[in-house]
């Protein structure tokens, strides 16, 4: 039986296209910008990130990669390329759809940790109680009714597609993702 992916093609084609430079830095920008946008709705979060200021986490999922700083007003900023990472989360899974399939299933994709323990703690601590609130934002945009309207829609959607992939046959290119997410810490000495 084939075991290959009928979309292959698409991830070797990808693996071999490199956006421009320019593109990817704006990129990071603009998703450094909604972190804290994030950030700035929940007080809490900005008091425990303050707390490790001047660290460095350094995300990786394939090949896409970011630095950020936490800064003293416990935000995040795009990291100067010569700081060391004081924290490495890496996704176990590159295939975009196993991480797409897992997180609409309610599961964190498998991530790799290494580096300052209190921090990854602080960053599970984010991952647990920070929420983006969509129709607060929307609200300020196209007014209240619409925007309870509109995310309860959304609502609605994201419970119908939750519900189809969990009836949906697994794909041969995702077999064994419906294990529990594996989760791999190393340990560095906080300073």
């Amino acid at each position: 039986m084939n075991k290959t992916s009928p979309f292959s093609f698409l991830e070797s084609f990808a693996k071999h296209l490199q956006p421009p430079t320019w593109l990817v830095a704006e990129g990071q920008q603009r998703l450094v910008l909604f972190l804290n946008h994030v950030l700035m709705q929940e007080q809490e979060a900005q008091t425990r990130l303050a707390r490790k200021k001047g660290s460095v986490i350094h995300l990786r999922w394939g090949a896409f990669a970011l630095d950020l700083l936490i800064t003293p007003a416990g935000l995040t900023d795009r990291a100067p390329t010569m700081l060391p990472a004081d924290l490495t989360l890496s996704v176990a899974m590159e295939a975009p759809w196993v991480v797409a399939q897992s997180v609409l299933e309610g599961k964190a994709p498998p991530v790799k940790i290494e580096g300052d323990v209190q921090l990854a703690a602080e960053l599970g601590w984010l991952a647990d109680n920070l929420r983006w609130d969509v129709e607060e934002d929307l609200s300020r945009i196209i007014g209240d009714v619409p925007a309870h309207a509109f995310a309860g829609a959304g609502q609605r959607l994201l419970a119908a597609l939750r519900e189809f992939v969990a009836r949906a046959p697994r794909p041969p290119f995702a077999a064994g993702s419906n294990t529990t997410p594996a989760t791999t810490r190393t340990n560095k000495a906080a300073t």
